[in-house]
């Protein structure tokens, strides 16, 4: 265990994560789930990092959970225990790369499904990678008709902005 300005932090082991943070919700009182992240060691082995941010709500203790995680490990999910982890760990997936075993929904929530890569990583270039996207998405120039307006005093919105042809 780590402390660092009064938070603690945590390291164990992937196979004893959902022990961990089941006691940590029932036992010692941590309610609250305030994020799920991960990290990126590149060039570590192990070469992920998965972590917990949890709080209590009655006197304000924090604690910081971390795990290792080794490409293509699965690390258990936390949904059971908190509901908020649902979209945290999504997110996690979605720009990492790290599922997460016995997830309700695990599917992508910024990229769209079929997207190849994995944003956060350090191996995908900061200027991103050429992709078909999906639909129309960027197929021609939306035009911009001008704004923002700003009503003019005793109007309402409808009278005092310009429309644009066909708008009412």
């Amino acid at each position: 265990m780590f402390e660092f300005r009064g938070e603690y932090t945590v390291v164990v082991k992937l196979g004893a994560l959902e022990e961990v943070l089941g006691y940590c919700r029932s036992v010692l009182g941590y309610e609250f789930l305030l994020d799920v992240s991960s990290v990126d060691n590149m060039g570590d082995d192990p070469r992920f990092e998965i972590v917990y941010e949890l709080a209590t709500t009655d006197d304000r203790k924090h604690l910081r959970v971390k795990a290792p995680v080794a490409e293509g490990e699965e690390v258990p999910t936390a949904v059971h225990l908190w509901k908020t982890a649902n979209w945290h760990e999504r997110e996690v997936y979605d720009m990492m790369g790290l599922k997460f075993k016995g997830h309700p929904n695990l599917k992508r929530i910024l990229m769209w499904e079929g997207y190849p890569y994995y944003p956060l990583r350090k191996e995908f270039p900061l200027a991103g990678k050429p992709s078909e996207m999906p639909d129309v998405a960027f197929s021609g120039i939306a035009p911009l008709e001008g704004g923002p307006f700003v009503t003019s005093p005793g109007t309402d919105r409808v009278r005092g902005e310009p429309r644009a042809k066909g708008e009412s």
